[in-house]
């Protein structure tokens, strides 16, 4: 009798146990949902027009995804082909990268940060030619 029991109250232990790791898994699986909403709608606080006051530069964004991709266009005036843009979180802190590849552009960088307080982004510009880097801020065009 004694055996039985022991058995008896291992099989619950064992059955409980499967529960509780079962129902652990699912709100794992829903933190990472949750997550993945949290990653796109900051990655969507990139979209829309830019414009950078010390020359009225344009950096216009959309179309940005959870995994960090999205649509750049650059003009001065006149369009600048956008070689590749990223955007991705460090430190918690929204970041963008973004590369020019045209005439006058090869291969020039901007990495930026978006200031969420002042809904701006600022950062640094690589000029590819002068191999200058400038400090330099983009504010949100209404």
């Amino acid at each position: 009798m004694n055996v039985r029991k022991s058995k008896g109250i291992l099989v619950s232990a064992l059955f409980f146990s499967v529960l509780l790791m079962m129902a652990g898994a699912t709100g794992i699986a829903a933190g990472a949902t949750e997550l993945t909403k949290t990653s796109q709608s900051d990655f969507q606080r990139l979209e829309g027009r830019w414009v950078r006051p010390d020359g009225g530069y344009i950096l216009e964004m959309k179309e940005a995804r959870p995994d960090g991709s999205l649509k750049a266009a650059y003009f001065n005036p006149r369009p600048i082909r956008v070689h590749r843009a990223e955007a991705s979180k460090m430190d918690g802190a929204i970041t963008l990268f973004v590369e020019l590849r045209d005439v006058h552009y090869p291969g020039s960088t901007y990495r930026l940060q978006y200031d969420a307080a002042r809904d701006r982004l600022t950062g640094t510009y690589f000029q590819a030619v002068e191999r200058q880097t400038f400090d330099v801020q983009f504010l949100r065009s209404r």
